[in-house]
């Protein structure tokens, strides 16, 4: 099954005190990997998001943010240094007595001091919460894999015109190369006469067009690639996940289409096999998208 490795998808959650939302990113890469950026009061359940996340996506580089919201999600509390305070108090009555020192402490003089009364906030961290994020992360996951799914549908065509056009030119070079051998033979034979003056030896002519056939045989070349171009067309019905498997594949075709670019020895199959190799580029464009 074709499943592009690009996607998004966006899942959100509610409750009376919480909002959760959960972003879902894919883009290429060669292995599955995951990064996820979230509140840290939920970094105890990141391997529970990890673990759905995996079952739906094999490959690819994963981005997740995941954002909180609500009233709730942020418990403040005002703390005050009463010991400290105190001894503030102590200082001051000490410093009038012993030093003179005129002047009044205010109730808005101790607000300002941050080291005597603050507000501490507390993040939210339980089950509910932890409910909510897991719910908004398999929405998000939901929707990613529709949306890869439905680009590797697009993609899928895409291989099958390219496939089709490459094969339609192997069949080309296959119906072309017997006449290579015999063109060569015509050749030399002219060539030979010229030098001789008529007088041929036939056995040297034969043995000669033996040898160039034997270096310019791509049947079996031939025969490889016809075999990969089948592979790769029962790898696009296969339900798990065939990046790797069709990336493989058209390096081996490639690897063919430059054998015989260099065993034929003739301008045309040399032409045909340049347009083998851009139909072969555009097959790897594509095989990198997917999973």
């Amino acid at each position: 099954m074709v499943i592009s490795m690009t996607g998004f998808g966006r899942g959100k959650a509610d409750s009376g005190s919480f909002s959760v939302n959960v972003e879902v990113k894919t883009v290429n890469h060669r292995f599955c990997e995951m990064n996820i950026r979230m509140p840290r009061q939920l970094l105890k359940i990141e391997d529970k998001i990890k673990k759905r996340l995996n079952q739906q996506i094999r490959r690819g580089r994963v981005e997740v943010y995941v954002s909180l919201e609500g009233e709730g999600a942020v418990t403040r509390k005002l703390h005050v240094d009463w010991n400290l305070i105190e001894e503030y108090y102590q200082f001051i009555k000490e410093a009038h007595g012993k030093y003179g020192i005129e002047g009044t402490v205010t109730l808005q003089d101790l607000l300002n001091r941050k080291d005597l009364i603050h507000i501490e906030e507390s993040e939210a961290g339980n089950e509910e919460l932890e409910n909510l994020v897991l719910a908004a992360t398999e929405e998000a996951v939901i929707l990613l894999k529709q949306m890869r799914t439905s680009e590797g549908e697009e993609i899928k065509k895409d291989l099958i015109a390219i496939i089709s056009q490459l094969e339609s030119i192997v069949f080309e070079i296959q119906k072309f190369a017997p006449l290579v051998v015999q063109s060569f033979k015509e050749r030399l034979t002219k060539r030979m006469a010229e030098f001789v003056n008529g007088q041929l030896d036939e056995t040297r002519i034969l043995t000669e067009v033996a040898v160039f056939a034997d270096k310019a045989d791509i049947n079996e070349e031939i025969t490889r690639l016809k075999s990969h171009i089948q592979q790769f067309l029962q790898a696009l019905t296969e339900q798990e996940p065939i990046g790797r498997k069709l990336d493989f594949l058209v390096q081996e075709m490639n690897r063919e289409a430059n054998t015989i670019g260099s065993k034929a020895n003739d301008s045309n199959i040399a032409k045909m096999v340049v347009e083998m190799k851009s139909l072969l580029e555009k097959l790897k464009e594509q095989v990198q998208n997917i999973e």
